[in-house]
């Protein structure tokens, strides 16, 4: 048999077909035991594969942009559906490719979030206020935001196999709701995964009546013709989730050709501890702290990677607190085999910037791939002579202790760090740490996306208040979220205005007549949901 022959084809204009002319192939690992997966291996595709996605995806985004948005409502819902009909395979697989446990994370808590993000992009396409229909009667011109014109292209991470996979997470979800047909990506981390889950968008698709290109997915590509596939022409928005170099070279060739990116890289989600917060309930909040970073082995895009103790005599009390658990903790399972090693670039890197190690600090030896939980420690004064170098992310059980000599030292902490997800503030719940908290509050602000008090910022809520996102080098833009709907998905729309039109040729949003009778529009300065 042709060895080609044995690779799992990818998804490609409706229809399942062989890689054509793969440049490589990769099989799908445990990363619990470093071994390889049985079954079929994977292709990386060549650029004749990515060409015909991205013909099928402008195709598409042709057709798409006439569907009515029921369509697509009906579309999300269905895949939600078909997922949940699914759940008991793809938890199977998630599990066997990740090691994440099944309960309560995959089954539980995951799976479920990732249904119900569906449905809300479903929701959010079906009411359309999320396009803002907007009417100037005196003037004439009516507009509102629509698809743009072309395939979304989504890169999705190793770290959430369902909530952020390429080919059904929250980019996905979004770039749909907004009427573009998507290009995705899969993660060597889950290929078999990423498999199950477009044979359910697929079976979706045809069901609901979207056109044949709507949702393509490959498996991998070198770096190189990723970055050709991001800067091609036909590629109309691009979604990245991943470390910093890949997303600043993604950004990079995108921008070239003026495209939108939105791009989640980097974040060490700062906390700070006052004083008061040290001596009410300190121990209970270095057992929070400590649980954080060892969730998922330190694989959350939100793990406080580094945390800044007022002054205090309790300070050391916590530093010790913190220690023991640390060192007495097991290592969890990084998931791809290049983790153990960028962690232990990145501890050593804030060694040699003047971090002392108090536990931990190597590759562990055991069965899969593992890091051994680590806490460092470095003073303020020292931090502020190199904050750039000590703040850089470890993505794994990885946490910096800050320990400020001073209590005017914290706002100059605060203002060495760059932009972040998060940043959580511990204070006393008698106000003692009011004055404190407001000298923080106003630097911090600007520079997170989501501010949380006496709360770690691990887990993100599919809310339409969250925002998932926050200023460079977080994110590329500090203006969106990637998790919440209706606002997610506003990244992956073009605002079309309408000077003069026909009234019979306007959208339907935005004639004299309200469409649904309860979409609401922004009609001669006032919101409101009556007709012209």
């Amino acid at each position: 048999m042709n060895p080609i022959d044995t690779l799992h084809p990818i998804l490609v204009d409706g229809r399942w077909i062989r890689a054509d002319a793969p440049i490589g192939r990769f099989r799908a690992v445990d990363p619990s035991t470093k071994r390889e997966l049985g079954g079929r291996g994977y292709p990386v595709s060549g650029w004749p594969d990515l060409e015909a996605m991205l013909a099928a995806g402008r195709r598409a985004a042709a057709e798409m942009a006439r569907l009515p948005a029921g369509r697509i409502a009906d579309f999300l819902d269905a895949y939600a559906g078909a997922i949940e009909a699914r759940a008991a395979e793809l938890v199977e697989t998630a599990h066997r490719e990740t090691s994440l446990p099944v309960e309560p994370r995959l089954r539980n808590v995951e799976l479920p979030r990732t249904s119900g993000q569906l449905r809300q992009a479903a929701q959010a396409a079906r009411d359309g206020g999320w396009s803002r229909p907007t009417i100037d009667t005196a003037a004439g011109i009516r507009s509102v935001y629509g698809p743009l014109g072309g395939p979304v292209l989504v890169f999705g991470p190793s770290n959430f196999p369902f909530a952020f996979n390429g080919i059904a997470g929250g980019d996905f979800a979004a770039a749909i709701a907004a009427g573009n047909p998507v290009i995705a990506k899969a993660h060597p981390a889950h290929p078999g995964t990423s498999a199950l889950l477009a044979e359910a968008a697929l079976a979706s698709a045809k069901a609901t009546g979207l056109p044949a290109g709507a949702v393509q997915m490959f498996f991998h590509a070198d770096a190189g013709l990723g970055l050709r596939l991001a800067a091609d022409p036909a590629v109309a928005a691009i979604a990245f989730t991943g470390s910093r170099a890949a997303g600043m070279a993604l950004k990079a060739a995108a921008d070239k050709t003026g495209k939108p990116v939105y791009v989640e890289m980097s974040s060490v989600n700062p906390v700070f501890v006052l004083a008061g917060a040290l001596r009410e309930r300190g121990t209970a909040i270095a057992d929070e702290l400590h649980a954080s970073c060892a969730m998922g082995a330190g694989q959350f895009c939100t793990k406080p990677g580094l945390a800044v103790l007022a002054p205090d005599e309790h300070a050391e009390t916590f530093v010790e607190a913190l220690r023991r658990l640390t060192a007495a903790a097991a290592p969890g399972v990084l998931l791809t085999p290049r983790s153990p090693q960028a962690v232990a670039d990145a501890v050593a890197g804030l060694r040699s910037a003047g971090a002392d190690l108090l536990a931990g600090g190597g590759i562990a030896d055991a069965e899969g791939h593992a890091f051994r939980p680590t806490l460092l420690r470095v003073s303020g004064t020292r931090f502020l002579e190199d904050p750039a170098a000590l703040q850089s992310e470890a993505f794994g059980p990885v946490c910096l202790l800050v320990v400020a000599e001073s209590t005017e030292q914290l706002p100059r902490i605060a203002e060495a760090m760059e932009g972040n997800l998060t940043a959580a503030v511990y204070s006393d719940s008698g106000g003692a740490d009011d004055d404190t908290y407001d000298a923080l509050e106003r630097i911090l602000r600007p520079r997170v996306g989501r501010l949380l008090n006496d709360r770690m910022p691990i887990g993100v809520a599919v809310s339409a208040a969250m925002n998932h996102g926050g200023p460079f080098p977080a994110t590329g833009h500090p203006g969106f979220t990637a998790v919440g709907f209706p606002a997610a998905a506003i990244r992956f729309s073009a605002l079309h205005c309408y000077d003069n039109v026909r009234h019979h040729r306007l959208p339907p949003s935005l004639r004299d007549r309200n469409p649904t009778g309860a979409l609401l529009r922004w009609i001669d300065g006032e919101w409101t949901t009556r007709d012209v």
